[in-house]
């Protein structure tokens, strides 16, 4: 035996063998550590793109639902018009329709058309004299002297409207003058 060669040939193996096996007990947990946090890293990986498609599937379905009620936003307005519309259709048809006839329809039909705008709610701003002057829902069109409190409706000119408690149009009014 070569003196270099003084241990046996099987303990200058087992280093090997520990290495190849895991090695040292603390390896061996650093192995199992490691693989525990891929497994975790993997896992939340997956969770966040399923996440990730979830909320960009919501965002899209959200586009989606928006678009169309941009889209058919008019449809219970236009639907609630059409007798409106088949109302004039009938009274054009009757041309040898008697004016106090015509003037019945055309009351009719304005009814028709006011409770069609209250459904949908569009009301009509028609403040009577007196009322003190809303800059947000009226317009003046002159100042007027008048035996009534400054700043106040004296008469109606034409009608404004709301839409859910938004003007549309402003009452065109005229207002009494300050004395």
């Amino acid at each position: 035996m070569n003196p270099k060669d003084s241990t046996p040939h099987g303990a200058e193996e087992a280093p090997a063998t520990e290495a190849q096996e895991g090695g040292t007990p603390a390896a061996k947990q650093a192995e199992e550590r490691l693989a525990e946090l891929e497994a975790k890293h993997a896992s939340v990986s997956d969770a966040y793109l399923r996440a990730k498609a979830e909320a960009e599937n919501t965002r899209r379905r959200a586009e989606e639902e928006m678009s169309k009620a941009r889209k058919f936003a008019v449809e219970g307005f236009a639907e609630s018009l059409l007798p409106v519309c088949d109302s004039l259709e009938a009274a054009i048809a009757q041309p040898q329709a008697t004016a106090e006839q015509m003037l019945e329809g055309v009351h009719a039909t304005l009814r028709q058309l006011l409770a069609a705008l209250e459904r949908n709610k569009v009301l009509p701003i028609n403040p009577p004299a007196g009322t003190k002057f809303d800059p947000h829902q009226h317009q003046a069109i002159s100042m007027v002297p008048a035996a009534q409190e400054p700043n106040t409706v004296v008469s109606v000119l034409q009608k404004g409207y709301l839409i859910a408690d938004r003007v549309l149009r402003p009452a065109l009014v005229t207002v009494a003058a300050p004395q």
